[in-house]
């Protein structure tokens, strides 16, 4: 007889087999025949590829050697206290499973809704009012919202951009609003309003404020051209400022009055030169000796 996959066996040592070990391989050949192991509850396969008897909590190298097992003294004793203590232990009711009442409901449509857009006098902040008309909502029914991203939809493709709003209540259809800008979360900034008489869900919600971009900052640039001529350096102290489209000119010296150009003497003899018309003595107008002005010609 092998010995060699025997727990504990080496090879080359041993003598003869008993009649009990031999009795025992029997056994376990005829119950491997006859008995189907997989209905055993108490038979189980490890990761190691050995089996295990989880009543006794014993190790066995191969099926034979389990079912030999099973036959076995210690084997049946353990099953016996088993069946024992299972008939002596209270009966243990079942846990009862929560049942979930599904309402049935036939759909009459969708509510009327008005959105208005708002914006704060103070900060600027901008919102959004929902006013969703229920009259014909059922009893003990609450409408209710659920943000939505839109990957959670399936009848578009989803953008990353848009979030659905969504409103519910029973019997009416479910309507949904698509912001697309982040939703201000903080205290005072988001709220909703059951009006149970006149059958009106209100909700409001902030946009958070957007940081305004600031203007590029460019270097300063030449200043523009004047009369298509290209700007000048600056000129020294003893020039004088440029004419109008032209160049610089020399600074002049301050000015004087101009004497009057002088009357050659009169030639012997020669009558007087009459006198230019602005250097003549003023007319009188008045008492004798008036010259009578011309009269005008016809």
């Amino acid at each position: 007889m092998d010995f060699q996959l025997r727990p504990g066996g080496k090879t080359g040592s041993g003598g003869v087999a008993s009649a009990s070990e031999n009795n025992r391989e029997r056994l376990g050949q005829l119950a491997l025949e006859t008995i189907d192991i997989n209905k055993d509850p108490y038979f189980m396969k490890n990761h190691l590829g050995s089996f295990e008897c989880k009543l006794c909590l014993t190790l066995h190298n191969n099926e034979g050697s389990y079912l030999a097992h099973s036959q076995g003294k210690k084997h049946q004793s353990n099953l016996a206290r088993a069946a024992k203590e299972a008939r002596e232990a209270p009966a243990q009711p079942a846990p009862e499973k929560g049942k979930v009442e599904v309402k049935m409901f036939v759909k009459i449509g969708r509510p009327g809704y008005k959105a208005t857009k708002q914006r704060d006098a103070e900060t600027g902040q901008q919102s959004l009012l929902f006013q969703i008309d229920y009259p014909d909502i059922a009893e003990s029914i609450v409408p209710r919202h659920r943000f939505m991203s839109a990957r959670e939809q399936r009848r578009e493709p989803p953008a990353q951009r848009w979030q659905h709003l969504l409103m519910a209540a029973e019997p009416y259809e479910t309507i949904a609003f698509m912001p697309s800008r982040e939703i201000d979360t903080a205290e005072g900034k988001f709220w909703t309003d059951w009006n149970r008489e006149t059958r009106q869900f209100s909700l409001q919600f902030h946009f958070k404020m957007e940081k305004p971009t600031a203007p590029p900052n460019f270097p300063p640039g030449p200043p523009p051209l004047m009369n298509r001529l290209a700007p000048q350096p600056p000129l020294p102290d003893s020039m004088s400022p440029p004419a109008h489209g032209g160049m610089a000119l020399p600074r002049m010296p301050p000015s004087r009055p101009v004497p009057p150009p002088p009357v050659p003497p009169p030639m012997p003899g020669a009558p007087p030169a009459p006198l230019p018309p602005m250097m003549w003595p003023p007319f009188p107008t008045e008492g004798p000796g008036t010259i009578p002005l011309p009269l005008p010609s016809k």
